[in-house]
């Protein structure tokens, strides 16, 4: 059967999508984080090759893999982008291959025109276009020049509230809880740990603080109250690059802790609402991987029209 490969990775895990000529989902597979400036190229290569066999291993049935498209992130740099390009090409050989930004994915998913997507995960983001179609991004360059209010840094924030003198009971009660979910004794412990991969302590820690949020952690809502704030910062300024401040339009959140604490997003909405009053913000419903899987089919399409228009011309 021919079919197409949706590939959405990133910080935290690797989707895969499988789907059929017709566009129906058949197959669905995931793999470990696949952002190759987070954890080398090695380890990123065999995410995807795992996601990949995880699905098309799911269907039973022999598969001719026509075109691929992968969302990647850490694939900004033209570099970066050539890699994986290359190691998919080698991997699926006479198979159409298309790699770009995991954060181009939601984008493509929104409506025609001017429309922003805030991407609020691992890592933060935010890209839009203008209504001349114009592509323009904010963040997403990893934790140490980027990614605010995202998962990593609202867990690198956690750790620094930890560090406060006079402690509140509402910090102690987190920290607690915290380090009860990392399954460390104590903060040094931690420290050790993270300060040799970080990836593998701060993401992990916004699930306690947006569940004591959501319970009224005055500590938890603090951390992200100024997460929301910074989220809608970088926003604003992608929509001022485009001339959107004063317009009508559409923005779509998505990402791991989107739609994970019922105060986070609401903290997120107002922060945005107040600065752009023309926003109208939805919660992304439709998977990456899968909106990657269409774009592969559409562009399997498309070259077959322009074969074919070749064919015919005189």
């Amino acid at each position: 059967m021919k079919c197409f490969l949706g590939f959405d990775g990133g910080g935290t895990k690797t989707d895969c999508v499988v789907v059929n000529d017709a566009g129906a989902i058949v197959a669905r597979g995931q793999g470990p984080a696949s952002n190759p400036t987070r954890i080398g190229f090695p380890a990123a290569m065999a995410a995807l090759r795992q996601a990949a066999d995880s699905a098309i291993n799911a269907t039973r049935i022999p598969l001719e893999v026509a075109a691929l498209c992968a969302g990647l992130a850490g694939t900004g740099l033209a570099e970066n982008r050539e890699r994986m390009e290359h190691f998919f090409r080698k991997q699926f050989p006479n198979t159409l291959v298309d790699v770009r930004m995991d954060l181009e994915l939601p984008l493509f998913a929104m409506p025609q025109g001017a429309a922003i997507v805030l991407v609020a995960g691992t890592g933060s983001a935010a890209i839009g276009r203008d209504a001349a179609g114009v592509i323009k991004r904010k963040g997403g360059f990893g934790p140490a020049t980027s990614d605010e209010g995202s998962a990593f840094d609202i867990g690198r924030a956690a750790r620094e509230m930890s560090r406060a003198q006079n402690a509140s009971d509402a910090q102690h009660e987190l920290s607690r809880q915290i380090l009860q979910h990392l399954g460390y004794p104590n903060w040094a412990e931690v420290d050790l740990v993270s300060s040799g991969n970080p990836d593998d302590i701060f993401p992990r820690v916004f699930p306690v603080v947006a569940a004591n949020a959501d319970a009224g952690n005055a500590c938890a809502r603090s951390v992200l109250k100024s997460a929301a704030e910074k989220l809608a910062a970088m926003v604003v300024r992608l929509a001022e690059s485009l001339n959107l401040v004063q317009q009508t339009v559409p923005l779509g959140k998505t990402g791991g802790t989107v739609g994970r604490s019922r105060y986070f997003d609401r903290a997120i909405d107002e922060e945005l609402r107040s600065k752009i009053p023309g926003v109208v913000i939805t919660k992304l419903s439709i998977e990456p991987a899968e909106v990657a899987a269409w774009i592969a089919l559409q562009l399997f399409h498309q070259k077959g029209r322009a074969v074919r228009r070749e064919g015919n011309a005189p």
